[in-house]
């Protein structure tokens, strides 16, 4: 779809493949959160259980609601890639009807274990639904939306929760008949929930000879070693569970926050969620805006620095708040009439907001990464990692709340926890941080436009060729593609400060002239028929070196070479008016020196023209394209 056919991801609410997925899972999340709302409101308010003790109700809640995500997540990964994706959602929203059913019976009787038994199942429901959710959105969105599909999904998921939880906790506060308006709301969910799901578009299996392993435990661990054969992917599923881990330390603690450090009642914990909830809705929002409509994970380090600077602040916000009596208890309006709880709140929205913006991209580049034949199964894997991670959240916050930490100070640990293991996460798979250095370069220096990016190849081996002007056109076609790109390039810009490190850290292929050191140039095409070989994007810049005088110098017969082996698509590209700007020589050949002479924001065009067959290809043919590209005389 063009981009005036699809302006913004708004646009998908009105269009079938998106519109009634999206309001099947809102309606699904907005249910599963009225229901445990209501009961834990219920256990702990109105009712006295000696088997159940209301400071336990939640905890108890939610560990019956996260178990399925343990046991069973394996299982569902492997009926979301075996069946048709709008079948299951059907049978899951029917099973929904069912589940609500059984616990509006419990409400109206005031049955506590059943009412248990259907939180177990509505985790169930969830666990079934899970990767279906995740699966279905690539095979009905394209790479330039699949960042803003993932943003809606994730925002709408966290406007359910709250208005789930907010339209739950009133409902059953209701004297004499709440629990029976309770039961008539889940079940009414449920049933919009089914209707709904009756219009989702056909979604066919990915992997219908698939054998369905019934054994939960052997099928979560072939699940996990699935996930593991692709690196990037596995350890972005790590990355989303240490998301998943550092929220649900926020989200545990807001009862108690609210009341011991804030010294609010119960509608400051509320307004606390609310704030968080927004946050995170706005954050995955701007990911579209931030990526200009493509998978962008150089926005991934963006996040995790955010998510540390406001947990830290947080702790310091806290700290400078005015002592007041033991027990006080202050409404939403004493609360929100004190500058020093803006800043509060401002911490808690900017942090939710900077994890939005952390777990988009990483979604987005797990669904677009994954091989569609199991990629249900890697989403299963991720839900299970995920649970895995809060259920350690929850023992980590209780051993630093036994060890004497104050609330505030378990904020401070986990922000600065989340420091070590971003780095930790971006050492390992380096594509984060070059992203992130690109996604800067692109925003800060330049103003860089991209024209014709649909001729880089989102799938497949190919070689790319380009102008040489700079230090930095690697770091800008890295911006440009939604895959990672492997280059070929002069050994002496290893040498050079910072950016030699980034390269080496991108596994860029230092070459050296054939008659300096043979083995050097010989060993650099080995490694180059290796990334074709792997089916991954080759780039090179045929001039052999940055350009002095800012004109198109003479195509050596590198690619041939090349191409001698490995005939793959060749993709032109040309840097446009990067001439003259601090990483490109001036003054005699010289680079990087007086940082702002062009100023900042100064405008830059990569473009891409229609790959080459290899048998067209020779060194001339190519630079007369990319001449004609940038509208220079060969």
């Amino acid at each position: 779809m063009s981009k005036a056919g699809h302006p913004n991801q708004f646009a998908l609410l009105a269009q079938r493949r998106f519109a009634p997925f999206f309001w099947v899972q809102f309606l699904g999340a907005g249910n599963d959160n009225l229901f445990k709302f209501a009961f834990t409101v219920m256990v702990t308010y109105q009712l006295s259980i000696g088997w159940l003790p209301a400071q336990q109700a939640g905890l108890v809640i939610g560990a019956l609601f996260i178990l399925p995500f343990v046991l069973f997540s394996a299982t569902s990964g492997q009926l979301a890639d075996k069946y048709p994706k709008e079948k299951l959602i059907r049978f899951v929203k029917l099973l929904e009807i069912a589940i609500m059913g059984l616990a509006a019976w419990g409400f109206v009787t005031t049955n506590v274990p059943k009412l248990l038994a259907c939180v177990f199942l509505m985790g169930l429901h969830s666990t079934l639904f899970g990767p279906v959710k995740f699966a279905y959105l690539p095979q009905h969105l394209n790479e330039r939306e699949l960042t803003g599909g993932n943003g809606m999904v994730e925002m709408g998921t966290f406007v359910a929760i709250l208005l789930g939880q907010v339209v739950g906790g009133l409902l059953i506060a209701i004297p004499g008949s709440g629990a029976t308006y309770v039961a008539a709301a889940c079940m009414a969910l449920a049933v919009a929930g089914w209707v709904t799901a009756q219009s989702v578009p056909t979604s066919p299996s990915t992997d219908p000879g698939l054998t369905i392993n019934w054994n939960p435990f052997t099928e979560t661990w072939r699940n996990l070693k699935l996930a593991h054969g692709n690196v990037v992917v596995f350890r972005s599923l790590l990355g989303i569970s240490w998301m998943w881990f550092f929220g649900a330390v926020f989200l545990s603690m807001f009862p108690a926050f609210a009341r011991d450090v804030l010294h609010g009642n119960e509608g400051v914990a509320s307004l606390l969620l609310v704030v968080f909830s927004i946050g995170i809705g706005i954050g995955a929002l701007l990911c579209e805006t931030l990526s200009k409509r493509h998978v962008e994970i150089g926005l991934v380090p963006l996040g995790a620095i955010g998510m540390t600077v406001f947990a830290v602040e947080l702790y310091f916000a806290c700290t400078a708040l005015a002592p007041l009596p033991a027990g006080s208890k202050q409404t939403v309006a004493v609360f929100v009439a004190q500058a020093a709880h803006w800043r509060v709140m401002a911490d808690l929205g900017l942090l939710a907001l900077f994890a939005g913006i952390y777990s988009v991209p990483m979604y987005a580049l797990i669904q677009l990464r994954s091989e569609p034949s199991h990629r249900a199964r890697i989403i299963a894997a991720n839900n299970i990692l995920n649970a895995l991670f809060m259920i350690v959240s929850s023992l980590m916050v209780g051993a630093l709340l036994a060890a004497g930490l104050t609330i505030p100070q378990v904020f401070l640990v986990t922000g600065l926890l989340n420091a070590v293991v971003a780095f930790y996460i971006f050492m390992l798979v380096p594509e984060y941080l070059l992203r992130f250095v690109a996604w800067l370069l692109t925003r800060l220096v330049y103003r860089f436009r991209v024209e014709g990016d649909e001729h880089i190849p989102e799938k497949g081996a190919a070689l790319l060729v380009c102008n040489h002007v700079s230090y930095v056109d690697a770091v800008l076609l890295m911006a440009a593609s939604p895959r990672p790109i492997r280059f070929i390039m002069d050994h002496r810009i290893f040498a050079t400060p910072v950016l030699g490190w980034l390269f080496k850290l991108g596994k860029a292929i230092p070459i050296a002239p054939q008659r300096e050191d043979p083995q050097a140039y010989e060993r650099a095409f080995a490694e180059a028929r290796k990334v074709l070989d792997e089916g991954d994007l080759l780039a090179i810049f045929p001039e052999g070196g940055i350009t002095r005088d800012g004109t198109l110098g003479e195509f050596k017969g590198g690619m041939m070479k090349v191409l001698a082996s490995h005939p793959v698509p060749v993709v032109p590209l040309a840097l446009k008016n990067l001439w003259g700007s601090y990483f490109s020589r001036i003054e005699g050949g010289t680079a990087m020196k007086r940082p702002f002479r062009r100023g900042l924001f100064s405008p830059v065009t990569l473009t891409a023209s229609a790959a080459v067959p290899a048998a067209e290809v020779s060194p001339e043919a190519m630079r007369g394209r990319v001449a004609s590209m940038l509208g220079a005389a060969t």
